[in-house]
């Protein structure tokens, strides 16, 4: 793991050399909540003038991505579809590759969430027990209904094809709340039925990164995954092949990176691969990206 007040090894620059496109985390490595970080414009434009690709990946599926485009532009941020991941897209991405015959689903997700999955042809399923869906789909949900929560955990119950967005036990947010997520729906429905989720998208599982590989042609080692969380962001790249970087600019301390390296270095199954790099923030990453070109 490099730290950030030295200069970096021969062979992390060889790995910085290598990479044609980066992904980004949103909060807490572009913006915090609704505040743009003052240098995230700069470094985007240096990444546009040396030619390297970037996307924005985010657990969040409650904003179609199109709401999401919107919130970026209203930062001063352009972007375009073809830079945008979300967990609704990998799971589109997922049933459309694991069950090409699927039209029909289930979905506990916001409306906005819900125009992604009609946009991408497919149709949402009614609260009623005739209307049976070819998948579920179990999504963070701030407009949740109980009686849609308790339709879910029926299809799960009679053993639909059952696909969670994401793994977040809890949504960050700086109100005097607990945000419920996506994880933490999950476990009710085991709760009550006894059935985990088939797989479960978003950070940490790969999938959304090989969403992005996929769609521009890129080997492992020419995309770096770049986050503030070492549990979801860098845990991704390593599940993915990719060079993780981690910022310090979001919810993870220096100690808490020192403190994962110092495990991995004794521990032959660590609880978390520690990153290939750690830097203040994408500014930092940024200079070093443009030096070992």
């Amino acid at each position: 793991m490099h730290n950030h007040n030295t200069t970096l090894s021969p062979a992390i620059r060889e790995k910085l050399g290598r990479i044609r496109h980066v992904a980004l985390d949103m909060d807490g490595t572009i913006y915090l909540g609704s505040r743009l970080f003052p240098f995230t414009t700069g470094f985007l434009a240096d990444l546009r003038a040396a030619g390297i690709g970037y996307s924005f990946l985010t657990n969040n599926p409650t904003r179609s991505v199109a709401d999401y485009l919107k919130k970026l532009a209203g930062m001063g941020i352009s972007a375009t579809e073809d830079n945008m991941y979300t967990t609704s897209l990998a799971a589109i991405d997922y049933i459309r590759e694991r069950y090409p015959s699927a039209r029909r689903l289930f979905l506990l997700g916001t409306p906005s969430m819900v125009t992604q999955f009609e946009k991408a042809g497919f149709i949402a399923c009614e609260d009623d027990p005739a209307d049976v869906p070819d998948v579920l789909v179990v999504a963070f949900d701030p407009t949740l209904r109980y009686e849609r929560l308790c339709r879910a955990a029926w299809w799960a119950s009679q053993g639909v094809p059952y696909v969670a967005t994401n793994p977040d036990r809890v949504c960050p947010t700086d109100q005097p709340t607990v945000l419920v997520d996506c994880g933490s729906l999950q476990k009710c429905i085991e709760h009550a039925t006894g059935r985990c989720p088939d797989i479960v998208l978003g950070k940490p599982d790969p999938t959304m990164l090989q969403g992005i590989m996929h769609r521009h042609g890129l080997a492992p080692a020419e995309i770096a995954m770049v986050g503030d969380r070492i549990y979801t962001d860098t845990a991704m790249a390593h599940n993915a092949g990719a060079v993780g970087v981690l910022v310090l600019s979001g919810e993870t301390t220096l100690e808490t990176a020192e403190a994962v390296a110092r495990d991995a270095a004794v521990n032959p199954h660590p609880a978390f691969y520690p990153p290939d790099l750690v830097v203040r923030d994408i500014r930092e990453l940024g200079d070093w990206l443009l030096a070992c070109r």
